[in-house]
């Protein structure tokens, strides 16, 4: 468990909160200091060249930082060096309105400067272009050679390195001072996902069809582990609820058990003999009645374990139980196309699939036989046959029940689907309207669904399972 999690969340975000803000004042504080540093070395290096032009034109003094040498030649430009050649007119004081011809040669050996993009700072005069000059090569990291000469004058070479070389130049701390703001973004994200995905996955927990079965993972931060807490809380009361039920319905069926052989014992004494029907029906439905409501409740508790089945092995063994008391109830096995096999160098062949009673799966055996007896006969009863059908992918395994000539709309399957719901055609029939719903909520426990389609002959109803949900 980390510190953030034992922590509530408003405190880590509000820590979070602060963090970010000074990240994002230091950000701000070091890309100011390094403009403002870079700035005052461009501002260093023009007043050098100011200074050097009125050197050129008075003979005054060099600034510190620069010195001057006079060429006896021109300058030669060395093998794989790059110059760059510029002139320069305008009067170099403001008494003078016009002076000499400043010619500027700059020689580099990863560059040639930008001529155009050279800025006449402080107007159009002679001593402002060089100044100009001198600010455009403080602004890039080379060791260029810098030579003027007046008119026809001799050539002057000026080094100033000190000046406006790569030494000279501030270090540049705005790629740090980005690298600091973007790390804090990226560190204050991933909090806030972190965050974010560890109720994502409680609220996935908390919708999945096992939540009433097993316990929510608890973790993350106070307020989530608290919520996780409640719920867990929660979930154990209603399952000791549930359980408390079946307790007192199978009680209560086994109570019942004796009264009612009394019953029928008795019934059995009865001349009457339309009389005596009448009772050993109202007998058998009161049983039904609390058999249909135990099964029920137990298919909500879900408490049977989950292990590996063959889904058509217990397909076939449920429809033999039927074919074998005389009931119009066939199997019938999904064909797969034959895999297609071969090498680089042979011809694609065929090969057998594997055994379709390998469409195994994960689940409650108990539970999987009640709802396909349910599906069953409900297609007895709203039709006049039932065929099973067994399918599946690598995800899902389907059992599909479909009757014959059954007039159900889709307003009548989604009410069925409920507690205590039987179709106006049931007519006479046993049951007491728990069939169905006790094969959507075996369904919604092993992570699938109950679903109903319109088939040519009749109705379709496909229970839908995941293959590995437990």
């Amino acid at each position: 468990m980390t510190l953030s999690d034992r922590l509530s969340l408003r405190l880590v975000a509000s820590l979070w909160v602060v963090l970010a803000m000074l990240a994002g004042g230091g950000s701000v504080w070091l890309w100011a200091v390094s403009d403002a540093a870079w700035d005052a070395h461009l501002n260093r290096a023009y007043i050098a060249g100011l200074a050097l032009a009125d050197s050129l034109d008075t003979g005054s003094a060099l600034p510190q930082g620069l010195s001057q040498v006079q060429l006896r030649a021109t300058p030669d430009l060395p093998p794989g060096w790059r110059q760059t050649v510029i002139t320069l007119t305008g009067g170099g004081r403001p008494d003078l309105s016009q002076g000499a011809r400043l010619s500027v040669r700059i020689q580099s050996p990863d560059l040639t400067y930008p001529v155009a993009k050279v800025e006449s700072v402080g107007g159009g005069s002679q001593a402002a272009g060089l100044a100009s000059i001198t600010r455009t090569l403080a602004r890039f990291c080379s060791d260029p050679r810098l030579f003027v000469r007046q008119e026809s004058g001799p050539w002057i070479r000026v080094d100033g390195a000190a000046v406006w070389g790569c030494g000279a130049a501030p270090p540049d701390r705005r790629l740090l001072a980005g690298a600091l703001a973007l790390g804090a973004l990226a560190l204050l994200l991933g909090w806030v996902a972190g965050v974010a995905g560890a109720f994502t996955a409680f609220a996935a927990a908390l919708r999945d069809h096992r939540a009433r079965t097993a316990a929510l993972p608890v973790g993350g931060v106070i307020e989530l582990r608290q919520t996780a807490e409640a719920v867990n809380a929660y979930v154990a009361q209603d399952r000791a609820a549930l359980e408390n039920r079946a307790l007192v319905l199978s009680g209560v069926s086994h109570d019942l058990g004796t009264p009612a052989t009394r019953l029928r014992l008795r019934s059995a004494m009865i001349e009457d003999a339309a009389l005596r029907a009448r009772l050993d029906r109202d007998i058998d439905e009161m049983t039904t009645m609390i058999d249909g409501v135990l099964t029920y409740t137990r298919a909500e508790i879900g408490a049977e374990p989950f292990r590996q089945l063959s889904l058509t092995s217990l397909a076939e063994a449920v429809v033999a139980d039927y074919q074998d008391v005389g009931m119009p109830v066939t199997l019938h096995q999904a064909s797969l196309p034959p895999a297609r096999a071969g090498t680089l160098f042979s011809r694609t062949t065929s090969r057998p699939t594997v055994d379709s009673h390998a469409l195994l799966m994960r689940g409650q055996p108990t539970a999987l036989r009640r709802a396909l007896s349910n599906l069953i006969d409900n297609a007895l009863k709203y039709g006049r046959e039932a065929q099973v059908l067994t399918g599946g992918d690598a995800d899902e395994a389907w059992i599909t029940v479909t009757d014959r000539g059954s007039v159900l709309t889709g307003d009548d399957l989604a009410r069925l689907t409920g507690a205590f719901q039987r179709g106006e055609n049931a007519g006479t029939a046993s049951g007491v309207g728990l069939g169905l719903a006790i094969v959507s909520t075996i369904a919604a426990q092993h992570g699938g669904r109950l679903e109903f389609h319109r088939a040519p002959q009749g109705l379709e109803a496909r229970l839908a399972l995941a293959r590995s949900w437990a």
